[in-house]
């Protein structure tokens, strides 16, 4: 009787240790502490929300602004990417007034395509390359008033979006007070963005080499890389966009698919470079294991 009473006392061990194995496991995943001052992550195949901190919060979004740039650009009808655009005087000038305007260094007279102005605005996050696009794709007789109808459209994308908390006064993110976004909203403005193939080519690319036409006819080689550290750190990392700016602080937007399932979130005015990458990192870790 006493082998028997011990084996029982043993076997009752054992159950009771794994009665309480799986809350002690599931308690280990704790919510993660990002320096951002707002973030957001959701599934991008369900829409869940799995993590907020001050999700809804108007806040200014810097660079991550062109992921709508990009967005209105690839829903224009007919949309043909492999039309050219010639880089105006006024691109470069805007760099060069501006001293937080990024530059992807486009030369004036050359002849860029629309395909290359994205990836010109996307890696090396120009500033020169969102001034032509807005150029290109807004309408009216001047340059001024095409801007002016882009950035509408940028607005009125938000809006059809369902985005109660988003508004564009730039093609760039370099606004006069009025540019803000939340980073729940630019999470939905990424995830739409993700829906176009070309977006998501170009947003995955950690670095590209584009044959571009000179003013003579002739051509010349532009290099870009991708502003995105997460690319080639973080694995399963798809995209999509970092931002900086005075305002802005250190913003980014990313994505990552691993094992078929895909997170996309965003970090705004996080406190440094390194700071937003780990921000980010910790929330795709996170939402993984959601």
């Amino acid at each position: 009787m006493r082998r028997v009473s011990a084996v029982l006392v043993t076997a009752g061990a054992v159950l009771s240790a794994g009665a309480f194995a799986a809350p002690a496991q599931a308690a280990t995943l704790k919510t993660p502490t990002i320096t951002a001052k707002g973030g957001f992550v959701m599934n991008n195949g369900t829409g869940k929300s799995l993590f907020t901190k001050a999700a809804d919060s108007r806040l200014a979004t810097g660079s991550t602004t062109k992921i709508m740039t990009a967005r209105v650009v690839l829903a224009q009808p007919n949309l043909n990417l492999d039309s050219k655009v010639t880089i105006q005087k006024a691109y470069s000038d805007y760099i060069v007034d501006n001293n937080w305007a990024s530059s992807a260094r486009l030369i004036v007279g050359d002849k860029v395509t629309v395909r290359q102005l994205l990836y010109g605005m996307m890696l090396p996050s120009g500033c020169d390359a969102a001034y032509a696009l807005a150029d290109k794709f807004g309408s009216g007789s001047t340059r001024a008033a095409r801007v002016k109808s882009f950035i509408g459209k940028m607005n009125s994308t938000a809006q059809s979006l369902g985005l109660k908390n988003t508004h564009f006064d730039s093609f760039d993110g370099i606004g006069k007070g009025a540019n803000y976004s939340t980073p729940r909203d630019l999470t939905k403005i990424a995830s739409s963005a993700m829906k176009y193939s070309t977006f998501r080519t170009v947003v995955k690319t950690k670095s590209t080499k584009q044959k571009v036409t000179t003013k003579s006819g002739g051509y010349r080689y532009m290099n870009w890389s991708n502003t995105n550290n997460l690319l080639g750190s973080y694995s399963g990392t798809i995209g999509v966009k970092t931002g900086s700016g005075p305002e802005a602080k250190y913003c980014l937007v990313f994505a990552a698919t691993r094992s078929g399932k895909t997170v996309i979130g965003t970090v705004l005015a996080s406190s440094s470079v390194a700071n937003r990458t780990a921000d980010a990192k910790k929330l795709m870790d996170y939402g993984f294991k959601k």
